[in-house]
């Protein structure tokens, strides 16, 4: 069967986890778990902007050291290396200097990257946390799916980590082609229960559900499934009155998903400022890891499905 998607998006070959310095161990552990899975390589990032300042011993003057700074966070992820090589996984140290959001895309492309993985830090006193500033940028410009790993993960040994749920949100439009497509993969590739989840907000229901019951939406979510795929999977669609981040989060847990697959939507403006996006309060609040597809990935793994899927989103 030919790929829906880019099969080393579900199948990753490179997968490179971009890290803090501390390094996060639930992240760390998460990311070499999805390494020993597909015995992928595996590359611990790091961009710093904070440099050591030395002062030259003839003049006094100070200046900046880069040299030494990559060798200081360098030796803060050398115990991390090892820890996968000796589970057997190929690693390789990267450090740079620089804005990371950039440093991280340009790496993972440079270095032909599948997977990038990224964690979150817990809220702070005004509820901000590290996606609005590294990982929000990352999920919303990389080439590839980005996994993140929220504040909020159950902590558990990812050692042993196995997906048997897996949930896509999805809105019924074109964009939502891509996530649905790679969430079906993923889920074939680990024998998991697939959940499609739409939420339908009190504000639109009533003209939807004046057009088509709840049964009808959700042969409109299964018929999101590659026809490839729709036998070797496990589907059940479901459709739920509510906010969608609430819902979410709430079906996530209750449902144990081990994976959330959502889209990054473009954010407005008013919505990353005031922490209202949906995916941010989903990324936020997690239970479990989340893989993100940004609106440029949507836009060419929706291409490849608009013939066979015209009368699915027409009908929403």
């Amino acid at each position: 069967m030919t790929p829906l998607t880019n099969q080393r998006w579900s199948v990753p070959q490179t997968i490179l986890l971009a890290t803090e310095i501390p390094v996060n161990d639930l992240v760390f552990a998460f990311a070499l778990a999805q390494a020993k899975e597909t015995k992928a390589k595996l590359i611990l990032f790091h961009a710093y902007d904070t440099l050591v300042v030395s002062a030259s011993e003839t003049s006094g003057l100070r200046y900046y050291d880069y040299a030494a700074a990559a060798k200081t966070e360098t030796r803060h992820l050398e115990p991390f290396a090892e820890k996968a090589q000796a589970a057997g996984i190929e690693c390789e140290i990267i450090v740079r200097q620089g804005l990371a959001p950039r440093m991280i895309v340009d790496c993972a492309h440079e270095k032909n990257a599948d997977r990038i993985v990224v964690g979150t830090r817990c809220p702070g006193p005004i509820g901000k946390i590290l996606l609005g500033s590294v990982a929000e940028e990352v999920l919303r410009s990389s080439d590839v799916p980005v996994y993140v790993v929220g504040p909020e993960v159950v902590n558990k040994a990812f050692d042993g980590y196995r997906i048997k749920n897996v949930l896509c949100a999805t809105s019924l439009g074109e964009s939502c082609f891509g996530p649905v497509a790679l969430a079906a993969e993923v889920a074939l590739h680990a024998g998991a229960r697939l959940l499609l989840l739409h939420v339908m907000k009190p504000s639109e229901s009533a003209e939807l559900l004046a057009r088509r019951t709840i049964q009808q939406i959700e042969e409109d979510v299964k018929s999101l499934i590659p026809i490839e795929l729709r036998s070797q999977l496990v589907i059940e669609p479901m459709v739920v009155l509510g906010e969608p981040p609430e819902e979410i989060l709430f079906q996530a847990k209750s449902q144990h998903v081990d994976l959330m697959v959502l889209g990054a939507q473009e954010a407005s403006v008013v919505a990353t400022l005031t922490r209202h996006g949906v995916v941010y309060k989903v990324l936020a609040h997690a239970p479990c890891p989340v893989l993100t597809l940004s609106p440029a990935a949507m836009a060419r793994e929706a291409r490849k499905f608009e013939p066979e899927h015209a009368g699915a989103t027409k009908a929403s």
